[in-house]
């Protein structure tokens, strides 16, 4: 569990790192609300957004944690996941047109699934 040693590190970098770092806000995202018990019981009293393995909970939470604490643009949780689909039939198009297999693309590293992400964006959000 990697979710224990990272958390710490940024609770310890609002607490005791730079003046910029203080108003960090952390949102702790678990399949069942109390699974944090098991590595990290330290957390207790922490709002622990629980998704069930649901992904729309989990766009959900991240959309209405954006919108509360970095005041991001108010879209709806079913726009964002029609808009990642549509993300996703782009690439994966592109990617098996560029000569990939469905295994290579699913082995990219994340830097280059990110680049392709803004490539897009910046593109008009093609479909």
């Amino acid at each position: 569990m990697n979710m224990p040693f990272e958390l710490g590190i940024d609770y310890g970098c609002s607490r005791f790192g730079a003046e910029s770092l203080q108003e960090k806000a952390i949102l702790v995202l678990e399949a069942d609300k109390w699974d944090y018990q098991r590595a990290l019981s330290d957390i207790s009293g922490w709002d622990i957004q629980p998704h069930g393995g649901d992904f729309i909970r989990i766009i959900r939470s991240v959309r209405n944690w954006l919108v509360a604490k970095a005041n991001a643009p108010k879209i709806g949780p079913s726009e964002i996941q029609g808009k990642y689909a549509a993300f996703q039939e782009w690439y994966w198009e592109r990617e098996l047109r560029r000569g990939s297999s469905e295994e290579d693309i699913l082995e990219y590293p994340t830097n280059e699934l990110l680049d392709a992400m803004i490539e897009w964006m910046e593109s008009g959000q093609p479909t």
